[in-house]
């Protein structure tokens, strides 16, 4: 019953219906009011014969007979029997119109204040005020259900606003920096400060290598964002493609001195670990995974890479994808999002890498309908749990 009343058309007709019964109840209440004051009057002025005559009619409960009818007729005011009826409907009628529109607006007052808040605030925010928030007084049910849920999205413009100046403030410093030092090297150069030697071009090199990367980082992310990234999927067996890659960056994992732990199902090969995704796409993600591991967790001198599979308790069959270290770990103040654009513990600046790498393997995993999630190694460092939908 406590829930039903939550419901605001529940509540709303209850207010009319009160209100109805109310503005009934004082007209009736006024009729009878009026009709006894004009009766006093009428019998007052009756004669005393008369006045017991009366009485004796209505003791015998005779007070519609042709005797009483006469003498109503014949002594009431200007001889009119329904003349006091009608006064009092009309006096009625005055006190009870005002009384229902009073109560009528309350009510409607009451039931819309919600809305009106609502109103405030969007154009507020339209304005560009984000801290505002709707109010929700007393409200209950669907109408306190409304405001919570507008007052989230309201949050969720302000935190996507406010991710979207910290990505601009880093992306800014992102590329102020590499730009500084061609600007000042070139200048160097051009004025015969410093001579164009080969060490020399290809430092300038690597900052044109850095600011590719960096652009090319943000193309994918804003092409996965607008969901427009092309993706070419087809069946590709995962545990093969992730050889192919560790064989790949094996020459970089010796110089790094990291010791290689890679778990690969035994029937290599056999469809156990095939899934529908895009090749180029997951090489992506899966370099992008190791070399932030050599990146942040070089001091642990090892690397995990595991293919396995699984099944939910839907009895869905999932191929996932651990890649593990055993460095320092995240940081305590990236662990609740680690996956964020541009994220690194503060006060701790970046040597390499565009700070996008985890941003874009979380993009291209969930856009091949994949999971993806970070937690702590059995080694103490970071551990990332890919899941894709077997094929």
């Amino acid at each position: 019953m406590a829930l039903g009343l939550n419901r605001i058309w529940v509540r709303f007709g209850l207010w009319i219906t009160a209100t109805v019964l109310v503005t009934i109840a004082s007209l009736t209440l006024g009729v009878l009011v009026f009709s006894e004051l004009q009766y006093r009057d009428f019998y007052k002025n009756l004669p005393a014969s008369v006045q017991a005559e009366l009485d004796e009619l209505n003791a015998r409960k005779l007070d519609d007979s042709p005797r009483a009818l006469q003498i109503y007729s014949q002594y009431w005011d200007g001889g009119d029997l329904y003349f006091g009826e009608r006064w009092s409907l009309l006096i009625g009628l005055a006190v009870c119109v005002p009384l229902g529109l009073g109560a009528g607006f309350w009510v409607s007052r009451r039931i819309t204040r919600p809305l009106a808040s609502m109103v405030e605030v969007a154009k507020r925010v339209e304005q560009g005020d984000l801290a505002a928030r709707a109010v929700k007084g007393k409200a209950h049910g669907e109408m306190a259900e409304m405001i919570d849920t507008f007052n989230g999205m309201v949050d969720s413009l302000e935190t996507l606003e406010n991710e979207r100046r910290a990505t601009a403030a880093s992306i800014s410093h992102e590329l102020r920096t590499p730009l500084t030092v061609l600007q000042a090297r070139l200048h160097a150069m051009c004025d015969g400060v410093i001579d164009a030697s080969p060490a020399e071009i290809r430092m300038l090199l690597s900052q044109v290598e850095h600011l590719g990367r960096l652009v090319g980082d943000l193309h994918t992310l804003s092409m996965a964002d607008a969901g427009q990234l092309s993706l070419q999927k087809r069946k590709l067996d995962l545990a093969e493609l992730v050889g192919e890659v560790v064989d790949q960056l094996h020459p970089q994992l010796q110089e790094q001195g990291m010791q290689l732990s890679l778990t690969l199902p035994v029937q290599e090969g056999s469809g156990t670990t095939e899934i529908r995704a895009d090749a180029d796409r997951m090489r992506q993600i899966i370099s992008n995974l190791i070399s932030n591991a050599m990146r942040h967790a070089g001091s642990g001198h090892w690397l995990g890479v595991e293919v396995a599979t699984e099944t939910d308790a839907q009895l869905e069959q999932w191929v996932v994808l651990r890649i593990s270290d055993a460095g320092p770990g995240l940081p305590a103040e990236l662990q609740s999002h680690p996956f964020q654009r541009f994220a690194q513990a503060p006060g701790k600046r970046r040597r390499e890498g565009s700070g996008l790498g985890l941003s874009i393997v979380r993009a291209l995993t969930v856009l091949q309908g994949g999971t993806v999630h970070a937690d702590s190694s059995e080694r103490g460092g970071a551990r990332f749990n890919l899941r894709f939908p077997r094929s």
